[in-house]
């Protein structure tokens, strides 16, 4: 039996909440997983501060957020945070 924790966003989460989850696929390995509307939520975050930050358009703040949201998802979801974000 497969249980699920409940999730939340953390209130710095400024993000755009999405309403349904769906699957994503890691480019370097090729590596698929499924992403409830929180993950998901939080990984399209994660994913654009990392396109800002790789090209100089970020700052301190947006380093933080993007550093909190990775230990948010490993937190929530450390075996997807695996097969995605590692």
């Amino acid at each position: 039996m497969n249980i699920e924790k409940e999730q939340t966003l953390p209130d710095w989460f400024d993000g755009i909440v999405y309403e349904e989850g769906d699957i994503v696929t890691n480019n370097y390995s090729g590596n698929s997983c499924w992403l409830n509307a929180n993950e998901l939520s939080m990984y399209d975050f994660i994913k654009g501060c990392e396109f800002l930050l790789e090209n100089s358009i970020g700052n301190e703040a947006l380093t933080n957020s993007f550093y909190a949201g990775l230990w948010w998802f490993k937190d929530n979801s450390i075996d997807k945070y695996m097969i995605l974000l590692d």
